[in-house]
């Protein structure tokens, strides 16, 4: 049990039960504030595929007090090596270990979903209240409150409602205007799912580079489980709407996109059936004015998903959660106040991970045809080979969250 802060007790709902909304209800209950977690999944979503900290979001961890527990289950992954049809490495970049400097394309905290979805809840699961299979239909809004319904048919009231839904948010669409678009998007798909390990999968993550500006990579996580990736540059109306589709139709629509990539695709589209997930997504950040109207807000990806290519999506989901959390501890009577802090303090640093993402480097390293692929490698190869990108890494001054520092509350902090 944690130690709470004698002050106004607010009652919140959390809609979303995954790393922001479980971040939010850590450093709410430490505020004194009577947490309920509402998740559409009928138990913990603690599965997904590989994610990492950097920067920010690993302070934002520290100052939890979980740090230690997230070194104890942190994936092993050395590097990234860019393969050929072989699987033969033509150019490899190294993790920065040194604890200086910027993270590479593979943090020094890398960590499945589920492990540090599983870490959060057992540090919340005894001071919020977490009610499974259920959603926020809707909610009115008063001077006073806020009136949430249910799925089940049933209505509460609170002080406070959050949405923390991800990236597709029903309580961010309930707040804009009917027919806004809240998506940034860059031409990019991608879909992942698990199969077995085989011997030659190692702690180095393969990159593969296919002609029509595709791309597979391969990553192990643990002794007989390998994660499969593939990713590719597409503006079809159809590439869009898949994510929608039954899960068998996005397998089908992958498999085929993907059947003459070569190297081990066959291995990975067989093993598509069997995996214990699979997931298929539009890559976007979501970007939009506001965080907040009346006493509803957003946090995490429903407020200002960054996308996976900016390598800062899960700390910046914890990093808005504690800052959101932060201002409502430290002005809970004047909650208008509070939520316009929560702005004011954390859109500099949002502002900063989003722009990390740029649609013609992306492109860059997904070439469309083979003579670009051997350039691309080529120009990679020679300056691994000089350790260009690990001198980079260790010299550079700030991270990909830049010069911005998280903000101490008081009231808050992890005993």
């Amino acid at each position: 049990m944690t130690t709470k802060i004698a002050k106004q007790s607010l009652r919140i709902l959390v809609a979303g039960g995954g790393v922001a909304g479980q971040a939010l209800a850590f450093w709410l209950t430490r505020g004194g504030h009577e947490v309920t977690v509402v998740e559409r999944f009928p138990a913990l979503r603690a599965s997904g595929a590989q994610v990492d900290l950097r920067g920010q979001g690993i302070e934002a961890v520290e100052r939890m007090g979980l740090l230690q527990q997230v070194r104890s289950l942190l994936v092993d992954e050395a590097g990234v090596a860019f393969v050929d049809s072989r699987g033969k490495p033509k150019a490899t970049i190294m993790a920065n270990t040194s604890g200086k400097g910027r993270q590479s394309l593979t943090s020094e905290y890398e960590i499945m979903r589920g492990d540090l979805v599983r870490i959060l809840h057992e540090a919340t699961k005894d001071d919020a209240e977490y009610v499974f299979g259920k959603t926020v239909d809707g909610f009115d809004q008063h001077s006073d409150r806020v009136t949430a319904h249910f799925s089940d048919g049933t209505s509460g009231e609170y002080d406070l409602l959050i949405g923390a839904d991800g990236q597709g948010s029903r309580t961010r669409g309930a707040l804009l205007p009917e027919g806004f678009d809240p998506y940034w998007r860059v031409g990019i798909h991608m879909a992942y799912w698990f199969v077995p390990r085989i011997a030659s999968d190692t702690n180095v993550r393969d990159t593969f580079m296919v002609p029509g500006g595709r791309q597979i990579m391969r990553r192990s996580h643990n002794a007989t489980e390998t994660q499969v990736y593939f990713v590719m540059r597409e503006k079809s109306a159809e590439a869009s709407a898949i994510h929608r589709a039954p899960v068998e139709q996005q397998q089908k629509f992958w498999a085929e996109r993907f059947s003459d990539a070569g190297w081990q695709t066959e291995r990975f589209i067989e093993g598509m059936k069997d995996s214990p997930f699979f997931y298929s997504q539009e890559i976007a950040q979501v970007r939009i004015d506001s965080w907040s109207k009346g006493r509803v807000v957003l946090a995490g990806d429903a407020a200002h998903c960054a996308s996976p290519y900016s390598g800062m999506g899960i700390s910046g989901g914890l990093v808005g959660a504690y800052v959101l959390a932060g201002e409502i501890n430290r002005s809970p009577a004047d909650l208008p106040a509070a939520l316009a802090n929560y702005e004011q303090v954390l859109r500099p640093f949002i502002d900063e991970i989003q722009g990390e993402v740029n649609p013609r480097i992306l492109r860059v390293g997904m070439p469309l045809n083979k003579h670009a692929i051997s350039a691309f490698l080529n120009v990679t190869a020679l300056a691994c080979f000089l350790h260009v990108p690990d001198l980079v890494a260790r010299m550079s001054s700030e991270d990909r969250g830049g010069d911005w520092r998280l903000p101490a509350y008081a009231d808050v902090h992890a005993a």
